[in-house]
């Protein structure tokens, strides 16, 4: 049944943690299935969606009404199935699922209008340095129209600023519709000259999102070989059609420069979906693309779940990116998802990477993924130069970092007037401190691991928590005085030795904890790679897909930190680290060199790393991971428990593991209960257990068969995490 007549009982789904669909009488006018509604719970009003049919476990007499349908577009009956397909994929209550298709300011105030501020073409005859800062943030917008509240808040000043340069004429106020369509998008309008390569690639996408049906390609070019301009022409192709594409990014820092390429090959800038735009611009996004009035939606992992009334196509960009996964609430994979997505909207998945995850790379190898390859760079700029740096054969002094051999690189790329990035990936200052008196490692409070001196912030910060503490003047646990003393390199520290080595340079740091806004963080960028740093000193941000013209010597610190360890995907993330911070040299008409600093110059994935040999280290992994069974040749899943105190965790992990039946009537395995590598994290015990089974294996049912029969104490929370990508 599509629409329930008044007073028939119909299902609702609402986000409250209740796990169930709940029974409600259709209101006054009758309601369709996956109308946005307002229901009665208890003693308050809360948002649902009308999910289908009632239950029927309530007496009819008891039911109450909904109370109003919210003016929204009803949830397509695709996306519907869709949260339910995750929910089962990921063990997550379908509620959970809703509240994170959702998360939209206001959902249920109509379209009225407001009053919006824009920049006028008259200066104020005054000009003050707040007043700059509010000009300024139309620059960021794109000149769109902002309240005076999102004003005054992006650009950091009181809201008198703001009404001052209204009242000066140097702001114009309008009415506006609330939430207005977008410009349209030309897909007919000319792109960049593509290489013979790229057309060929471009014009096999198209061809894909032509056809109409479900498809997944692996675009893997090198860095600098011009994947993006490959699948705007895919973009293109999807527009012209009248369908809706979406373009996932792994860091809310590279959307400005994929804006400024969209807006010049369409004509317009598209929606975005992200935690830097403003939360009217949310709104009207969300509304919009389920009007059908916002084609094309650029966007972080959560933009899967918006209401698109026809995706056509799903690009993620950097697909190996780990950030893709939801390590937090629900527990996804958004290239997984995306996947499953454009499968069930008969829509065309590209994932684009220099260095593509493991899992799809062995997709595209048994051909469950199409694969399009760019092997050179575009234009006339070639892949830099890569050669080690032996640190066993370097006169490297007590507490430097930066070897002989790179710094002699450095300075002969500042004497040329070009830039030199230096690469470590680890915020702050020093990862450790210690007391030199009796050897106590300052640690949180509330985690079992180690603060990290932020000296830019003059304080200790918590990595797991976000605890900050101000840096002590003695040691915590002996009294001792001035015998504090930070151990190893943060980029912070880095900076230190850079200033002092060159100290005429003008050196910038790239780390996401220096910036208090994505908007902060772009105007870094871009003042970076409008040549106003000499040395850029970054963390694995920098790693991300950023151009920076001028910069032709990449400089790795430690490109062995990552290699020890356990971690099942420890040498692919290496690999992939590196390769990719490697690729920002030498993207324009000067050559490109990278230098890695490695005391284990002869370990494999150093070796696949500095030969270029991708394929072979692909190939060399996989057989390993076959070996053992592991992902992609297997499948597993996580179990974190936490409380707490430890015991109890324990004691449920015990019975957990004892009463593993259901796991080997799939041949799965269970490993554990141990404690967590971080034990304690926001002063909760954490212990983990670890499925493994075979990579056809039911293990969603499984896991959900073996957990249901244990009641959780009061306290303790039980997380599944399916197909974890970390083991923290």
């Amino acid at each position: 049944m599509d629409f329930f007549d008044e007073g028939t009982p119909c299902g609702v789904l609402t986000a409250e943690p209740l796990g169930r669909v709940l029974d409600y009488l259709a209101p006054e006018g009758g309601v369709w299935v996956g109308a946005f509604v307002e229901v009665p719970l208890g003693p308050r009003r809360v948002m649902g969606v009308v999910w289908g049919a009632a239950e029927g476990s309530f007496p009819r007499a008891k039911l109450r009404a909904i109370i109003r349908v919210l003016d929204a577009v009803p949830m397509r009956a695709e996306l519907r199935a869709f949260l339910a397909r995750v929910a089962d994929y990921t063990l997550t209550p379908l509620p959970a699922m809703l509240r994170l298709a959702t998360r939209v300011p206001d959902l249920g105030s109509g379209p009225a209008t407001r009053k919006l501020l824009y920049r006028s073409d008259s200066p104020p005859a005054r000009i003050t340095e707040a007043r700059e800062k509010v000009l300024a943030v139309f620059d960021v917008f794109g000149g769109a129209g902002l309240t005076p509240g999102e004003l005054a808040q992006a650009a950091g000043v009181s809201s008198a600023v703001v009404r001052g340069l209204v009242q000066a004429g140097a702001l114009l106020e309008r009415e506006a519709l609330r939430d207005q369509p977008y410009p349209r998008l030309d897909p007919l309008r000319a792109g960049a000259e593509l290489s013979e390569d790229q057309a060929q690639a471009a014009a096999r996408l198209a061809a894909g999102v032509q056809s109409g049906a479900y498809g997944t390609t692996l675009l893997k070019g090198v860095t600098g070989s011009g994947k993006t301009e490959v699948y705007l022409e895919a973009i293109a192709a999807c527009l012209a059609q009248g369908r809706q594409a979406l373009v996932l990014l792994p860091e809310i820092a590279l959307t400005s420069e994929f804006l400024t390429r969209v807006e010049k090959r369409f004509g317009a800038r598209p929606a975005e979906w992200h935690s830097g735009v403003t939360l009217s611009e949310r709104r009207r996004c969300w509304h919009m693309v389920g009007q059908g009035a916002a084609q094309l939606v650029v966007g972080a992992r959560s933009a899967l779940f918006l209401p698109f009334r026809d995706l056509g196509l799903i690009v993620v960009d950097e697909e190996h990116d780990s950030s893709y996964k939801q390590e937090e609430g629900v527990l996804y994979h958004a290239r997984d998802m995306a996947v499953l997505r454009a499968a069930m909207s008969g829509g065309q998945v590209v994932l684009a990477s220099a260095t593509p995850s493991l899992e799809t790379w062995a997709n595209a190898r048994a051909g469950k993924y199409a694969r399009l390859d760019l092997t050179a760079r575009f234009g006339p700029n070639t892949l830099p130069e890569m050669r080690a740096i032996d640190l066993r054969a370097e006169d490297l002094p007590s507490g430097r970092w930066v070897s002989p051999t790179l710094q002699q690189a450095v300075t002969a790329r500042l004497a040329a007037g070009e830039q030199a990035l230096l690469f470590l990936n680890r915020r702050g200052y020093a990862p450790l401190t210690i007391c030199r008196a009796c050897g106590h490692q300052v640690e949180c409070s509330d985690c079992d691991a180690r603060m990290v001196e932020h000296r830019f912030l003059k304080r200790l910060v918590c990595h797991q928590c976000g605890a900050t503490a101000p840096m002590p003047v003695k040691c915590p646990a002996c009294g001792a005085e001035d015998r504090l003393a930070p151990v190893g390199p943060g980029v912070e520290r880095l900076e230190e030795e850079a200033r002092a080595l060159w100290p005429d340079a003008r050196v910038a740091v790239l780390s996401s904890d220096l910036f208090g806004s994505a908007r902060a963080l772009k105007d870094q960028i871009a003042v970076i790679a409008g040549g106003e740093a000499d040395i850029i000193i970054g963390t694995q941000i920098v790693a991300k897909g950023h151009n920076f013209p001028n910069l032709t010597l990449v400089g790795v610190i430690d490109a062995d930190l990552g290699l020890s360890g356990s971690d099942l995907r420890a040498a692919e993330r290496v690999f992939q680290l590196v390769r990719q911070v490697s690729g920002r040299a030498g993207r324009a008409d000067k050559p490109g060199r990278a230098l890695v600093q490695t005391s284990q110059p002869d370990h494999p994935v150093i070796r696949a790393i500095l030969s270029g040999e991708e394929e072979a280290f692909w190939q060399s992994e996989s057989a390993q991971r076959e070996a053992l069974r592991m992902p992609p040749h297997g499948r597993l899943a996580g179990v974190i428990l936490s409380a707490p105190a430890m015991e109890p965790a324990f004691e449920l992990g015990t019975r957990l593991a004892q009463a593993d039946a259901p796991l080997r009537a799939i041949g799965a395995q269970v490993f554990g209960p141990a404690p967590a590598p971080i034990a304690r994290i926001r002063g909760m015990h954490r212990v983990r257990l670890l499925v493994k089974a075979p990579k056809g294996a039911a293990l969603q049912a499984a896991v959900a068969a073996w957990i249901k029969p244990h009641k959780l104490p009061r306290g303790l929370r039980l997380a599944v995490d399916i197909d974890p990508q970390s083991f923290y």
